[in-house]
């Protein structure tokens, strides 16, 4: 948004010397202050501050708010506001009534009749057009201006064409349409918060004002609207409706429920100025409840705790009243603060404490660091942590953090826990906590590979959200993802295990790619078993995804991701993943390196060439020669798989190498032959038929 520093200058005697120079020095003191700007354009009285005002403070969406700013930063006064109105006629002509008073906690209105609608004053079409806003004619710039002057919105209606001159604040009924000043015939819907005269719908609350009421060249008499509408409320009627208006902008993050007098007032005061007519009847003001924002108790050694030194009872006050907040002494605390009806977003004594201290300045605190009387102790599991960290780092993947929100969809998809909504979500791509670090690591690499690095080998760790029992829990996880065209690459050139031809056998390589990853990551940790099977979830490729079980109990599943998902997030080439559930596999204490001195006598290795079905997997495998409990054999392994050519389908060829040796003696031939042969019987009663 832009604002003018001229304009400032209007409500705040702002030092200057040379323009140019000092507007440049507010600039840089706002934005010292967290009322960023990010930009100047334009030159001398035509100078604009492009802003960047956080959510949180729409009290500072305006000149008159980012003019009080000023007068704490330069400890200047704040010019009032006030308006300056003719003596009114008669009784008011139109009558309020808010039906929905949580929707609505009050609306102003004014009357003013035989007024002339026409373009308005040069003074002020210059200024619109300087914050980048087009003029329309004198009555609705008279609101626009309003709204940049001191941020609350206001509208107008052509009184005439509104039935029963009659204003109703209520909810939309069953049925109900409303054509916007945008041209367009809403649908609404029974929670909008809308305007009606006494017939029909006129406005979306907070939102936009209704075709049918708007002001025209032919309106002679008009009705002048501000008022404070909660925030859910207009939040739900826009999204509903598609619609952010700057109204809606403000309205959202809550309006100024004291200003609603003052600016309906400013408003038809540039009205009279500009298009002439008399005001009809005083000003109507209904209050439907009171917006009672408590006091906050404020103790100056809190502050001094915080802050780390103690600014005094000048400073803090200054900078308080300066703002708005009215400070009286107190006997519980320091002082009894009371918030003005524009700061909706100071609810805590620590709020106070960080106004004064960004209006004091954060540059002028010493640069020194707070005494700390403990010592700082590690957690059981940072041993842990960091060796999986550096396990991580060491096979080649990069550190990447996501955000702790993910959509519906990716929470349905990627777990079957219930999940934990947000109450006010961001959108609906980030509407509920995680549930799985694997969205958040997809989408990553889909950024990466659209942008044209394809290579790409990432790793989370995380906690996600979960409820059990109704209660919330939060798991932490370890999630790791490569792009094929990483894998393939670091597959060493010369030791493929698999030979078969074609894409099987590079996505085959890729797999167990991964799986050596995640079994360097396990095996880190003390074991009497490790197991693998193929009950992976839903969105793993049903033939290239693995769970890992240590001790019986599931810590990890791994493999491709399904090419439908990939296909849905626009991935355009293979993606492996990993899970790593750190609660379970931290159960086990990290393994614990020992010395054994090399053996003095040769090992004996033989070769094994078997056919397989395609359901005996190396488990199977494993698991039937180690109950020989051979006790030299000190390795058994795959060293080559072929699928294809002379192999029947739904069979592999496997080449199997065994290392025998003894720490005692040399072996003897006729003792490695019997080994052998005990084998090669244990692979027989698999099923397996030994090639020649």
């Amino acid at each position: 948004m832009k604002l003018s520093p001229q304009w400032l200058r209007e409500f705040v005697d702002i030092p200057a010397a040379d323009p140019q120079t000092d507007d440049r020095r507010l600039a840089e003191d706002l934005t010292s202050a967290g009322i960023t700007v990010e930009g100047l354009n334009g030159e001398g009285a035509n100078t604009a501050f492009e802003m960047e005002i956080t959510t949180n403070r729409p009290d500072a969406m305006n000149h008159y708010g980012v003019a009080r700013e000023c007068s704490a930063i330069y400890d200047r006064e704040l010019k009032p506001l006030e308006a300056k109105l003719p003596a009114s006629t008669g009784k008011a002509p139109a009558s309020i009534e808010i039906q929905d008073k949580q929707g609505c906690a009050r609306y102003t209105a004014r009357v003013i009749r035989g007024v002339k609608i026409k373009a308005s004053p040069e003074h002020i079409v210059k200024r619109l057009a300087g914050v980048d806003q087009r003029s329309i004619n004198n009555a609705a710039d008279a609101s626009n201006y309003t709204l940049w002057e001191m941020g609350h919105p206001t509208h107008a209606f052509d009184l005439d064409l509104l039935e029963g001159n009659k204003i109703i604040v209520r909810r939309a009924a069953k049925g109900e349409t409303l054509k916007t000043l945008d041209g367009v015939d809403r649908k609404l819907s029974i929670n909008d918060l809308i305007i009606a005269d006494a017939k029909k719908p006129v406005a979306l609350a907070g939102v936009m004002g209704g075709f049918d009421s708007m002001i025209t060249s032919k309106t002679k008499n008009i009705l002048i609207e501000s008022a404070w509408f909660d925030p859910s409320a207009v939040r739900k009627t826009a999204k509903h409706h598609g619609l952010h208006t700057d109204a809606s902008h403000r309205f959202e993050r809550g309006s100024d429920y004291g200003a609603t007098s003052i600016a309906c007032a400013r408003v038809a005061m540039r009205i009279l100025e500009s298009g002439g007519g008399e005001l009809q009847g005083g000003e109507i003001d209904t209050l439907a409840r009171e917006l009672d924002l408590a006091p906050i108790l404020f103790d100056r050694s809190e502050a001094k705790r915080i802050l780390g030194e103690d600014l005094g009872d000048t400073e803090i006050v200054r900078i308080l009243r300066r703002l708005g907040f009215n400070v009286i002494p107190d006997t519980n605390s320091d002082y009894l603060v009371t918030v003005p009806t524009w700061r909706l977003d100071v609810e805590r004594e620590i709020d106070l404490i960080e106004e004064i201290a960004r209006l004091h300045g954060y540059d002028k605190f010493k640069k020194t660091l707070p005494s700390y009387a403990g010592a700082v102790i590690e957690t059981s599991e940072s041993a842990k942590d960091a060796k999986l960290r550096s396990a991580l780092l060491s096979l080649g993947y990069n550190e990447a953090v996501s955000l702790s929100f993910i959509s519906h969809q990716d929470a349905e998809q990627f777990s079957s826990s219930p999940v934990i909504e947000l109450e006010n979500p961001l959108s609906e791509e980030a509407s509920v906590m995680r549930t799985s670090l694997v969205p958040g690591l997809l989408n990553m690499l889909a950024y990466n590979v659209n942008h044209g690095n394809e290579s790409v080998r990432l790793f989370e760790a995380g906690s996600v959200f979960e409820l059990a029992e109704g209660k919330s829990r939060e798991p932490k996880q370890i999630c790791l993802a490569a792009t094929m065209s990483n894998l393939k690459a670091s597959l060493p050139k010369g030791g493929i295990l698999d030979v078969s031809k074609g894409d099987n056998a590079a996505a085959a390589e890729a797999f167990r790619s991964v799986k050596g990853d995640v079994e360097r990551l396990v095996g880190a940790f003390e074991h009497s078993s490790i197991q693998y099977d193929s009950q992976t979830a839903d969105y793993y490729h049903p033939g290239r995804s693995a769970r890992v079980l240590v001790n019986g109990e599931v810590v990890a599943q791994f493999g491709q991701i399904d090419p439908e998902i990939l296909a849905h997030r626009k991935l355009r080439q293979d993606i492996f993943a990993g899970e790593i559930y750190l609660e379970r596999l931290y159960k086990n204490e990290l393994r614990k390196v020992q010395y054994q001195p090399l053996p003095r006598y040769p090992a004996v290795e033989r070769d094994f060439s078997f056919i397989f079905g395609d359901d005996v997997i190396f488990s199977k495998i494993q698991l039937a020669v180690s109950a020989l409990k051979l006790g030299e054999l000190q390795n058994f392994a795959p060293a080559e798989i072929f699928r294809g050519g002379s192999i029947p389908a739904g069979k592999y060829s496997v080449l199997l190498r065994a290392r025998f040796q003894s720490y005692e003696r040399t072996l003897r031939d006729e003792e490695v032959a019997e080994w052998s042969a005990k084998i090669i019987k244990a692979l027989e009663t698999l099923g397996g038929a030994q090639r020649a």
